[in-house]
């Protein structure tokens, strides 16, 4: 039987088009007409007059071709009972779909049996419209899928208990996710997973010229046919740069270099380097130049120095100075040094050779920096030659001896002894003085000091001259190597022959910026948290906010869980005057340092402050005896996540939403105080035996140590993390406000409604830090109800100031409660999860209120593809109404989140203009 039903199978892949085969029971085959009048072949029954219908018609067998999950469109016509005369009371308007699995094609007439097991049914299918005699024929057309499938094939059967119908045409598909490239990467072909949820990962290999620089590479398939969430990428080689809208690398054409790998283009040589062939990852200098070991293979190549100009002498006695001028071209670098030759001739032969090493060049002959030198220890009456040769990066690269400039000098008589011809001792101290021994009686000196810390050395204080039969003090300035000022103090005592310094160094306080958290709105009267860490001694704040407990009104029974810091214990608690009571036992373990048992009674001095029915209750702690205990109420029914998944499918929606509403109130009480919990997760919320939900662990020591064994929490910025329960700018930033912990609700709300499923499934942290900034957010849990999805969804908008107030989940929650029946409408399990704008200021914007489309982009947010638009050619608001999702990845719009955003205000622009074309996604 032909199919009249045609769309765009961009993400469907057609099983079969001719697929019922006339089995048994009252079914026949007839022509007929479609709506627009064309003869086809359909399947009839119209038993309605006969009682206790029962007739089945059965498809050939279908291959499954690897497929999990498998969409059925069908095409029918269906009578109003009503337009019936006589009739008795069997007449129906609906028919059922069933499926049967198995590996060959073996079914017959009588086998399997013509019942519901063996067959699974799928659903009753039931029409939008019916006809009567008067009318032409309606056509209905439904679609319903099924999975996971696990046999060779399947069979399809349609069961009529009493109808008037036309089976017109069923066509059975599903649905892939095409080959694509992102990031370099080929993706293959893929069919989608066995739920309407789920989420099939694809792996990548990178195009040809490409490397990988994260791994591993994949690519996530959604229900809907639709790529998401890249993970890894590749880039271009070196030699290589993206082409065809970065779908390939191609080489670099002859005169152009790429140096590294990455997605940055191909380059123009550099100065002074030619590539004469393609592909080429650097350029070859030119013959005399040169790049030095330092050198990047993209900066140009240069050349060595010419010799230095103007160089002036100045004899004296037997020392002497030497100055010059930089050279006239400095090879294009700016690295250059300076190198002093001095050289001994030999007047009656013209020879020279080098001088002796007690020729003095003061600061030093190589490596030079400044333009002069001094010269001492010289011997009188003798000719000299100094060369000064400047040289830089590529100086040693070249085969030639460097540029020098020469000056030949005699020196005359030799000069008295003075201090030019003493000798330096340097001596280093780590204290604040140093005796200084071996000196000569009568000898004049000069000291100078200078401070070292690990960022390196200071300057040298000023020079201080002393004599050793004198006794004197000194005061000058020196500069420390962190660039604050300090004073030295140097008091010289002599015994002729030793000397002692004293130095006092007063290095400047140095202040750093603290950064500035929000300022707490604080009505009057109200009471606000109080940090126990800012407490000069921790223990105050314990006194102050925990009741100190005798050790023998605890009695410890039995140990039921590992803390942090000890073991968790249920025992029970009687007071004077009170009645006793089973309680929860926090103990810190043995051996404890002052810092851990600092951290464990933070958590009291926290708890302590709230008194609230969703928050767990304090009772006291025991401090002065051991073990340290901390004393709580006892909630019968451990942590929520574990209750629920323990709990499976066994609660109503008004009670998981009495849960969730016990949370918010908690929390909207925590907000009220200006605290901020940081890791509100259902791990966190413990039940009591009334299903009564609390806030706890308010411990702070996760956040400040490494614990690499519990893949919960990763480190971010020198702390550690939940990343599936974290708002974004909490990762990136560390910025933790109410709003943060808003976001953290809206994944608690998940977890109750899919009954303590992990958020994200298997992704890995970095895979949802990716997917949650590419605008994915969590599809709704299975039946779960709309209106609490679209609270979660205004919990995780990107915007933290756009988010609700604890007050307004509280009060949306009891609007839902009073209100049963909203709770009634289920989300489509099969829609797309996506970010949606906020659920308390909701608008879809009108498009005939804007000029162009690029005006409707801007209040979309998505300016950046006006070029994108107007460059294809969709200028026009009726072109933009009728583009598709091949549409946009054509015209450049890659990203899935973009994508969809877009996709979704076509759809409302076509509801405006009262259109009905679908929207390919």
């Amino acid at each position: 039987m032909p199919s009249s039903y045609s769309i765009s199978i961009r993400h469907l892949q057609l099983l079969i088009f001719y697929v019922l085969h006339l089995i048994s029971f009252q079914w026949e085959e007839v022509s007929g007409y479609d709506d627009a009048m064309n003869p086809i072949r359909t399947y009839q029954v119209c038993n309605v007059r006969e009682l206790n219908q029962n007739n089945w018609l059965r498809s050939d067998f279908i291959p499954r071709k690897d497929v999990l999950r498998v969409y059925v469109e069908m095409k029918f016509t269906v009578r109003d009972c009503n337009s019936i005369p006589n009739i008795p009371g069997s007449c129906k308007e609906t028919f059922n779909l069933f499926y049967y699995e198995s590996d060959s094609d073996s079914a017959t007439a009588t086998s399997p049996f013509w019942m519901e097991n063996p067959y699974v049914k799928v659903d009753t299918i039931a029409p939008d419209e019916s006809f009567s005699m008067l009318e032409s024929g309606r056509v209905n057309t439904k679609v319903r899928s099924f999975g996971p499938l696990s046999k060779a094939g399947f069979y399809l059967a349609f069961q009529d208990l009493g109808a008037c119908m036309s089976l017109i045409s069923v066509r059975v598909f599903y649905k892939k996710c095409s080959t694509t490239i992102a990031n370099f990467a080929v993706f293959p072909e893929t069919a989608t997973g066995a739920e309407a949820t789920s989420l099939v990962i694809a792996p990548g290999t990178c195009v040809p010229n490409a490397l990988e620089v994260s791994v591993p590479l994949k690519l996530y398939c959604n229900g809907d046919g639709e790529w998401m969430v890249p993970v890894g990428a590749c880039t271009c080689m070196a030699g290589f740069e993206p082409a065809m809208k970065d779908t390939q690398c191609q080489a670099c054409s002859p005169g152009t270099f790429k140096s590294k790998q990455g997605d940055s283009l191909c380059l123009p040589c550099p100065a002074n380097s030619r590539a004469s062939s393609g592909a080429a990852s650097v350029c070859s200098c030119r013959n005399g130049y040169y790049r030095s070991d330092t050198d990047s293979p993209d900066s140009p190549c240069t050349t060595v120095p010419s010799a230095p100009r103007s160089v002036i002498s100045s004899v004296n006695e037997t020392s002497l100075v030497l100055e010059w001028s930089e050279p006239r071209d400095l090879g294009g670098r700016d690295d250059v040094l300076y190198n002093v030759i001095c050289k001994k001739c030999l007047p009656d032969r013209g020879m020279c050779s080098r001088c002796d090493d007690n020729v003095d060049i003061s600061p030093r002959h190589l490596g030079l920096t400044q333009r002069r030198v001094a010269v001492r220890n010289l011997q009188a009456h003798t000719q000299y030659s100094f060369e000064i040769q400047a040289v830089n990066g590529v100086s040693n690269k070249s085969p030639y001896t460097p540029q020098f400039s020469a000056v030949n000098i005699t020196t005359n008589q030799a000069g008295r002894c003075s201090c030019s011809t003493a000798i330096a001792h340097t001596m280093t101290a780590q204290r604040s003085n140093a005796r200084i021994e071996g000196l000569k009686a009568g000898t004049p000196y000069v000291v100078q000091v200078r401070a070292r810390t690990v960022a390196g050395y200071g300057r040298y204080s000023s020079p201080a001259d002393f004599s050793t039969n004198l006794q004197i003090s000194l005061l000058s300035s020196l500069t420390c190597s962190n660039g604050s000022m300090s004073v030295l103090l140097a008091v010289v005592r002599s015994d002729q022959t030793d000397i002692t310094l004293n130095i006092y160094c007063l290095a400047m306080e140095i202040h750093f910026p603290v950064l500035a958290t929000e300022s707490p709105i604080v009505t009057p009267g109200m009471k606000v948290y109080i940090d126990p860490f800012t407490y000069e001694d921790p223990n105050e704040a314990v006194r102050e906010f925990a009741k100190e407990i005798d050790v023998s009104c605890v009695k410890i029974e039995e140990v039921i869980g590992a803390g942090e810091f000890g073991e968790v214990c249920r025992g029970r608690l009687k007071l004077p005057g009170r009645r006793e009571i089973i309680v929860a036992i926090k103990t810190l373990k043995v051996g404890y340092t002052d810092r851990q048992r600092r951290d464990f009674l933070s958590e009291a001095s926290i708890m302590g402050q709230f008194d609230h029915p969703n928050i767990i209750r304090l009772e006291g702690v025991v401090t002065k005896s051991r073990p340290v205990m901390i004393v709580t109420e006892f909630m019968e029914n451990g942590a929520l996540d574990s209750f629920l998944r323990l709990n499976d499918g066994q609660f109503t929606v008004i009670q998981l939403v009495g849960m969730l509403r016990g949370i918010a109130a908690g929390m909207k009480y925590l907000s009220d105080m200006n605290y901020v919990h940081r890791d509100l997760a259902a791990r966190n919320i413990l039940v009591n035996s009334n299903l009564v939900c609390k806030v706890s662990d308010f411990g702070l020591s996760r956040f400040l140590e490494d614990d690499p064994t519990d893949p919960t929490y990763t480190s971010s910025l020198g702390g550690k993390i939940p990343i599936r329960w974290t708002a974004p700018e909490a990762i990136a930033y560390r910025k933790f406000t109410s709003a943060s912990d808003v976001w953290s609700y809206g994944i608690v709300m998940w977890e109750v409604m899919s009954y303590g499923e992990r958020p994200y499934w298997d992704m890995s942290n970095q895979d949802v830090i990716n997917a949650v900034e590419q605008d994915y957010r969590l599809p709704p849990p299975m039946d779960c109800p709309t209106a609490l999805h679209q609270l979660m969804l205004d919990c995780w908008v990107k915007e933290r100031n756009l988010r609700p107030k604890f007050t307004q989940i509280v009060a949306t929650l009891d609007k839902l409660i009073r209100n049963a029946a909203s709770l009634k409408v289920v989300t489509n399990s099969t829609q797309s999860s996506g970010v949606s704008q906020p659920l308390l200021d909701r608008c879809v914007p009108d498009y005939t209120t804007f000029t162009t489309v690029g005006d409707w982009l801007d209040a979309i947010k998505m300016s950046r593809y006006r070029d994108n638009f107007v460059n294809a050619g969709f200028a026009s608001f009726d072109l933009v109404a009728q583009m598709t999702a091949e549409d946009l990845l054509r015209i450049g719009v890659t990203l899935a989140g973009h994508q969809k955003k877009i996709l979704g205000s076509i759809q409302d622009m076509r509801l405006q203009m009262n259109q009905t074309l679908p929207v390919q996604v």
